[in-house]
């Protein structure tokens, strides 16, 4: 029997959670991102992306917490640089765009994680990585993205750092797990404090 839900249809997420050894089930958000993220930027935080990676990550868990009795882990990832929030590509040109403006410089990951039951938020966390894109040539660029091909989608940075997309940096500081999307140890510790998993 599962002992929570993710809230989530990433396949990543999932798959560090099994990796993990935990037993839970997955029930992907209904959630309309684009209101949320429009009312945040008219909100007084705006200055602050990590606040909303935390919200949509809340917003995610109390959404389909409606629908389960069990606990409900939403999770949220953004990626900031130069202070502009980078979304996710819908095409391949898009992604040689972002890869083009993040190339050179250093940006933020930053993973926020939500549990709720019934609605009601019961533990939050954010957590930031520090990625530091090389200077590459366009001749590599275009090389990296034959070679991902439609990967390149699937990710707000265009990337995979466990594939062919750690050949685009020279610098990474932060944690394995908040680049991958779930910080895992602060979850972990909290399944151990409320006794859903062995401490």
């Amino acid at each position: 029997m599962a002992d929570f839900i993710l809230g989530s249809g990433s396949a990543g997420r999932r798959a560090i959670l099994q990796d993990a050894g935990l037993d839970f089930a997955t029930d992907r958000p209904g959630v309309d991102e684009e209101p949320v993220k429009q009312a945040f930027f008219q909100g007084e935080n705006s200055e602050n992306p990590a606040d909303l990676a935390a919200i949509l990550a809340r917003v995610k868990a109390a959404d389909v917490s409606t629908r389960h009795d069990l606990p409900v882990l939403g999770a949220d990832q953004i990626l900031v640089c130069n202070g502009k929030i980078f979304s996710k590509p819908a095409t391949l040109d898009e992604a040689r765009q972002n890869l083009i403006a993040l190339r050179g410089r250093t940006h933020r990951l930053v993973s926020a994680m939500a549990v709720a039951k019934k609605g009601e938020i019961l533990w939050s966390h954010v957590a930031t990585a520090e990625m530091t894109m090389r200077d590459f040539s366009n001749e590599f660029l275009g090389l990296y993205l034959a070679q991902v091909g439609e990967k390149a989608l699937s990710s707000v940075g265009c990337y995979q750092v466990e594939g062919p997309g750690i050949q685009l940096f020279e610098r990474i500081d932060g944690d394995w797990f908040t680049i991958i999307g779930l910080p895992l140890l602060p979850f972990l510790q909290w399944l151990r404090q409320q006794g859903i998993i062995a401490a």
